[in-house]
């Protein structure tokens, strides 16, 4: 790989002359993460790859495809939102494939870190509002620079769901209780329509000592109610055991929604409260496809780990639907 990048990395970067400590970081079947050093006069500038290798590149139907999430990532970082400089946009000749290169942003993504480590104790009461003014920089990013993405409404998104959680032909009734409520509260049209980042949380955040550096992984990217972003946040399973502190296991939804409205931004709380549940069933059925691909050709111990969390997800949909009504 070093010898791949280091054949164009002039091109992109004048002055580099190589790269060198290039580590897969992770990969699947058709994408994989790259960290590496860029040879420079000025000194080594940290890397990261992203791609889909040669021959691979089909985007999943809801991801927004590479090349959308490397605009979305400059559009963002030029914005003042923190977002990793994109450095390259791979190009047939450079014969990597589909993707891009950036600028590796140094911290901590692992959640158990952030949330016990010494190292991150004065970060930890400040994360909350620091993530409520970086959604709202988010969804300030003018419609009219995106690329084109997916529009997705609260229906929308109830009628995927659903869909994806009966071709599994696995019935689990706190499944079926929280699609009726979610039918019955459908709240309708955004009154605003914005970029939504579409998985907001923990793992997809990189924190240091002073608190939040970069947001990651624009994959899931979309336009639509921005709330549910913030709904998404909240959502039990990223609070890692610390479920009395609802944002991300390290702040209040006040403290969000103070950072979020300290940008000039409005939050509509029962909005929020209606994408929790949703971002709640979502990942509960996003394990019910985890446990199921693990039994099929994709067996790996990870995938029926994650599986087996579905049954969390009941338990925080019950605690949900029981304090908002069922």
């Amino acid at each position: 790989m070093e010898q791949e990048l280091g054949r164009g990395v002039a091109s992109w970067c004048p002055g580099a002359t190589g790269v060198t400590g290039a580590a897969k970081l992770s990969g699947g079947a058709s994408q994989e993460t790259w960290s590496f050093d860029i040879v420079h006069p000025d000194g080594h500038i940290g890397a990261i790859l992203r791609r889909a290798p040669p021959g691979y590149g089909a985007a999943p139907s809801r991801a927004a495809g590479l090349a959308a999430e490397a605009q979305l990532m400059q559009l963002a970082y030029e914005a003042g939102v923190p977002s990793p400089r994109v450095l390259h946009v791979l190009q047939p000749r450079d014969g990597l494939g589909t993707g891009f290169i950036m600028q590796r942003v140094e911290g901590e993504t692992i959640a158990r870190k952030i949330l016990r480590d010494e190292k991150f104790a004065n970060a930890r009461p400040l994360l909350a509002r620091q993530l409520g003014k970086v959604a709202a920089g988010i969804h300030g990013l003018p419609l009219a620079k995106l690329p084109k993405l997916r529009q997705m409404t609260a229906a929308k998104e109830i009628a995927e769901l659903e869909r994806d959680y009966r071709r599994f032909e696995w019935p689990r009734p706190v499944f079926e209780l929280a699609l009726r409520w979610l039918r019955d509260r459908e709240p309708g049209p955004s009154p605003e329509v914005t970029l939504v980042h579409g998985d907001f949380r923990h793992g997809n955040l990189i924190i240091g000592p002073e608190g939040l550096r970069a947001v990651l992984d624009w994959e899931l990217a979309h336009t639509g109610d921005p709330m549910e972003d913030l709904g998404w946040v909240c959502v039990n399973s990223w609070r890692f055991g610390e479920i009395d502190k609802p944002v991300g296991g390290f702040g209040t939804r006040e403290e969000l929604f103070a950072g979020y409205e300290a940008a000039d931004r409005r939050v509509d709380a029962e909005r929020v409260k209606f994408w929790e549940v949703m971002g709640t069933l979502r990942w509960g059925v996003m394990c019910c496809g985890m446990m199921r691909r693990s039994r099929g050709l994709e067996q790996s111990i990870e995938r029926a780990m994650i599986g087996r969390r579905a049954s969390e997800t009941e338990i925080d949909l019950l605690r949900l639907l029981a304090r908002r009504g069922k």
